[in-house]
């Protein structure tokens, strides 16, 4: 519920990632491994941001019921989506939308992107990103 920008973690390394949907199989998944290696991230100066369209209502119902450890950002008119460029037209029973394609942005200390990932595979991503820390 609070506005946010990345200059607010300034000396520190993000990881951005874009995701569809609050309590989907997939991103529930990526949201509790992010959890559940928390503190791998945080001895590597990393800090944990996720973002989607969805309301502050649903991500605060996402964290709770998770017990989700970072901030879950709100971008429900898109323009961040369309500025990291993660907005595809997608098709669901015969309609097409506008959805977001999963990704991960790992932001260095002085805000330059170091690595994005693409069409993210949920199993074993944390430890991608991990990796590349």
């Amino acid at each position: 519920g609070e506005p946010l920008t990345l200059s607010q973690f300034k000396g520190n390394k993000i990881v951005l990632y874009f995701y569809p949907k609050d309590d989907t199989p997939g991103c529930t998944q990526q949201a509790c491994d992010f959890r559940d290696h928390s503190e791998e991230f945080k001895k590597k100066n990393a800090i944990i941001l996720g973002i989607s369209r969805d309301r502050n209502v649903s991500h605060q119902k996402f964290k709770n019921k998770y017990a989700l450890n970072f901030p879950l950002l709100t971008d429900e008119d898109g323009k961040v989506c369309e500025k990291y460029g993660v907005c595809q037209p997608k098709s669901l029973f015969g309609k097409t939308f506008l959805g977001i394609n999963r990704s991960t942005f790992l932001i260095d200390e002085n805000f330059s992107i170091q690595k994005i990932w693409r069409k993210v595979k949920v199993s074993n991503h944390f430890q991608e990103i991990l990796d590349t820390l």
